[in-house]
C-alpha cells in the first residue's frame, strides 16, 4: 500500500481535474468515480442516519441475520476489546444494525455516524469499505485518504458481503473500522473470516427451521387432508407443498412464486406477512409458524374454491363471564385462596397471579375480570412468550399509519388498546422483553399508548393482571426484568396452589375431566379404580391440573372398558407414584402402618430433610406429598420443624 501522503495528493488531484494516478488502487480509483457520479460532497461531515422507527424496521426484517451473527460479533468484541477498533453489521443498503468492541472506536465512529442507524452505501457518503463492498460484492480494505469524504479519512476499515448459503443473495455486510492509526493489514482477513462464522450460523439455522417447519407442514397436512397446503420459509421460499399444490397456485395465481418464493414478501416484516397474503391470497388461510419467540415461517391453505365459505385456521371462542365457583376445588388451600381472589377482585387493583405451570392461573384472571369493575368490557388475553421479540412492539402497542412497510394502511390497534375498558391479562409476563417493559410502565402510569411510529398518545383504561411461574422479584434483583415495573404490576399478589398442595381436588377433578372427555368422545363415563385414585393422590404432579386433564383423557382414549384401573395409568405416573409409595404410606383412612414399614418412612422424612438442607418446602416436594402432611408426620416421629 502506497503511503498516506501520496494517497492524499492523488485525490487532491483527482477532486481538481477528475483523474486518479496509476498508483491509485483500480478499486478505490472506480470509488471515487462513482462517489463524484453520484455527486456526493468531499465536505460531508457525517453518514445520513436514518430515524428509529426506520431502524426498528430494518432490525425486524433482518433478524435472521442478527441472530446468526451473535456469536460471531460476542467472539469479535473481546478480540477488539482492546484494540482500538470495532466490528460492524449492516444489512444489504449498508445500514449499521449492529456495533460491538472496543468502547474507544464506538465513542469516536458517533462523530461521522458509524453507528447503529447510520447509512454507509457510497450514494449518501463516497468510497467506504462497507459501500465500496456492497458496489463491488467483493472484500475490500480502505484506509485513511482513500475515503472519498475529508472526514471519514481519519478511519481505517475492512469490510466484506455476506452471502446466503443457498442462493448467494447479498444478505448484509461485515466491517472492522477504528481510527487511521490503527490500521491492520490482517483486518480484512479476520472480517472473513467473520463473515464465513456467519453464513456457517446461518445455513445451520436454516435447516434447523426447515425441519421443524416439516414437522408443523405435517401435522396441518392431516387437518386439512382435502385442501393443498404449502409451507414457506422466513423468506417466503416454499419449502413444502408437493406438486399438486404448486400447480394450483401457479393455476390461480401465475407468476406469484415462478421463482419458487413468494417474492412479493421480500422486505415485509413477519408482522405485515398476515395482511399482505390476505391481499395476494384472498380465498387462502395463513397461520404463522412460531419457535422460541420468532416467526421462522407459515402454513398457506390454498381452499377448494368449490366451497361456497373459507374456514381458517383458529376460531376464536365466544367470550364469556366466568365465576371463582366454577374453578372446581373445596380443599382448604384453594378455598382460601379463591376467597382472597373475589376480595382482590373487588378492588381493582393490578394483580400478579404466581404458580407454577398449569395451576390454573388464566382461570383465575377470567373470574377476576367477570366479578371485578371491569366486567362489561373486553377481557384480552397476550402470551408474552409466544409473540416473537421483533413483533412484540407493534403487537401490544400498535402501530401507526406508515410505520413499516407491509402495515395496513390505516394503522393497527394493539392489545392494550383492545382491552380499552376491559382487563389485560399478561400471560408469562416474565417472558416480556426487557426493551418493552418501559414502555408499558409508562402505559399504566400515564393512562395514555403511543403506537409505534406515532407521537400522539391514546387515553385508555384498563386493569391489569400479569401472570407468571417464575419469582419475578428474584428476576428484578437479577436485572432480567425491570424492578419498577414489578412493583406496579404486583400491588397485589394472589399465589395458586399446585395441585399436590390441594388434597382431594385431584379426585373431583379426575371425575370432572372424564366426564368432559367421556362426553366428547362419545364414550360412556368409565369408573376409576379405588387403586388409581390412590396413586393419583400420591403423584406428585408437576404439570398440575393440565397434567392431570392430558392423563385422564389419555386413559379415556386407550381404555378398553368401562372400568380403569392400575395398567390403563400411564407408565410414568405409575412409577413415580410406586417409588414414593415404597418409602411413603398413603394418606388414607385404615389400619396403623407396621413397625417395619413406620421406620421405614421415618427413615425416608429424614433422607429428605437431610437432602433438602432442612427446608420443609423442598423436603415435601421430594417425598411426593403436602406440606401439611409433612407438617403432621414430624409431630408424629417428634422430629420438629427447626
Amino acid at each position: 500500500m502506497i503511503k498516506e501522503k501520496e494517497i492524499r495528493r492523488a485525490w487532491e488531484w483527482f477532486i481538481e481535474d477528475g483523474t486518479a494516478p496509476a498508483t491509485v488502487r483500480a478499486a478505490v480509483a472506480s470509488s471515487w468515480q462513482r462517489s463524484q457520479d453520484h455527486g456526493v460532497s468531499v465536505e460531508r461531515h457525517n453518514a445520513p442516519l436514518v430515524p428509529g422507527a426506520e431502524l426498528v424496521e430494518h432490525h425486524s426484517i433482518h433478524s435472521p441475520l442478527v441472530e446468526a451473527a451473535r456469536p460471531a460479533l460476542r467472539q469479535a468484541h473481546l478480540l477488539l476489546a482492546e484494540a482500538n477498533s470495532m466490528i460492524i453489521l449492516t444489512d444489504p443498503s449498508g445500514l449499521i444494525l449492529e456495533t460491538a468492541g472496543d468502547p474507544r472506536a464506538i465513542d469516536f465512529g458517533h462523530l461521522v455516524h458509524l453507528e447503529q442507524g447510520g447509512l454507509w452505501n457510497e450514494v449518501d457518503i463516497g468510497t467506504n469499505a462497507i459501500g465500496t463492498a456492497i458496489a463491488t460484492l467483493e472484500p475490500v480494505q480502505i484506509h485513511g485518504a482513500e475515503h472519498f469524504c475529508n472526514e471519514v479519512g481519519v478511519w481505517t476499515c475492512a469490510a466484506t458481503p455476506i452471502w446466503h448459503p443457498e442462493d448467494g443473495e447479498l444478505l448484509g455486510v461485515v466491517d472492522i473500522s477504528g481510527p487511521a492509526r490503527s490500521f491492520n493489514p490482517k483486518d480484512l482477513a479476520f472480517a472473513v473470516s467473520v463473515r464465513h462464522q456467519i453464513e456457517g450460523a446461518i445455513a445451520q439455522s436454516i435447516n434447523s427451521d426447515h425441519q421443524r417447519l416439516l414437522r408443523y407442514f405435517l401435522q396441518k397436512r392431516l387437518l386439512w387432508a382435502n385442501e393443498h397446503i404449502v409451507a414457506i420459509d422466513h423468506r417466503g421460499k416454499i419449502i413444502y407443498g408437493g406438486d399438486s399444490a404448486l400447480r394450483d397456485l401457479e393455476r390461480h395465481h401465475p407468476g406469484l412464486a415462478s421463482s419458487g418464493r413468494i417474492s412479493s414478501l421480500k422486505g415485509v416484516p413477519a408482522g405485515g406477512w398476515a395482511s399482505a397474503l390476505r391481499d395476494l391470497l384472498p380465498s387462502a388461510s395463513t397461520e404463522p409458524v412460531i419457535d422460541q419467540n420468532r416467526q421462522i415461517g407459515a402454513i398457506i391453505v390454498l381452499h377448494n374454491r368449490r366451497r361456497p365459505s373459507v374456514p381458517t385456521l383458529e376460531r376464536p371462542l365466544a367470550e364469556r363471564l366466568f365465576d371463582f365457583d366454577e374453578i372446581l376445588g373445596d380443599s382448604a388451600a384453594m378455598q382460601e385462596v379463591k376467597e382472597r381472589a373475589r376480595k382482590m377482585a373487588a378492588t381493582g387493583a393490578p394483580i400478579l397471579i404466581e404458580g407454577e405451570t398449569g395451576v390454573g392461573k388464566e382461570l383465575f384472571a377470567r373470574a377476576i375480570h367477570s366479578t371485578g369493575p371491569t366486567s362489561s368490557g373486553p377481557f384480552v388475553p397476550v402470551n408474552c412468550g409466544g409473540i416473537p421479540r421483533d413483533l412484540f412492539g407493534s403487537e401490544l402497542f400498535g402501530y401507526s399509519k406508515g410505520a413499516f412497510t407491509g402495515a395496513r394502511e390505516q394503522g393497527h390497534a394493539g392489545k392494550i388498546e383492545a382491552a380499552d375498558g376491559g382487563l389485560l391479562c399478561l400471560d408469562e409476563v416474565g417472558e416480556m422483553p426487557l426493551e418493552h417493559q418501559p414502555f408499558l410502565l409508562r402505559v399504566l402510569e400515564d393512562g395514555l399508548v403511543y403506537r409505534i411510529g406515532s407521537n400522539e398518545g391514546r387515553p385508555i383504561r384498563l386493569r391489569l393482571v400479569s401472570l407468571t411461574n417464575r419469582n419475578l422479584l428474584a428476576e428484578a434483583e437479577a436485572g432480567r426484568f425491570r424492578r419498577d415495573l414489578y412493583y406496579r404490576i404486583a400491588v397485589l399478589r394472589l399465589q395458586i396452589p399446585p395441585l399436590r398442595d390441594r388434597g382431594d381436588d385431584v379426585v373431583a377433578l379426575t371425575h370432572h375431566f372424564a366426564g368432559k372427555a367421556a362426553s366428547r368422545m362419545e364414550r360412556p363415563l368409565p369408573r376409576f379404580h379405588d387403586e388409581v385414585l390412590q396413586i393419583f393422590r400420591l403423584y406428585s404432579w408437576p404439570g398440575n391440573v393440565r397434567e392431570l386433564r392430558n392423563v385422564v383423557e389419555n386413559m379415556i382414549l386407550l381404555g378398553n372398558s368401562d372400568q380403569l384401573g392400575i395398567d390403563d395409568v400411564p407408565r410414568e405416573v405409575r412409577q413415580l407414584a410406586d417409588q414414593v409409595a415404597a418409602s411413603f404410606s398413603l394418606e388414607q383412612p385404615g389400619p396403623s402402618p407396621s413397625p417395619n414399614l413406620r421406620l421405614s418412612e421415618r427413615a425416608s422424612i429424614e433422607a429428605a430433610l437431610a437432602e433438602a438442607g432442612g427446608n420443609l418446602t423442598d423436603a415435601a416436594k421430594r417425598l411426593g406429598i403436602a406440606r401439611s402432611t409433612l407438617y403432621r408426620k414430624l409431630d408424629e416421629y417428634g422430629l420438629g420443624r427447626d
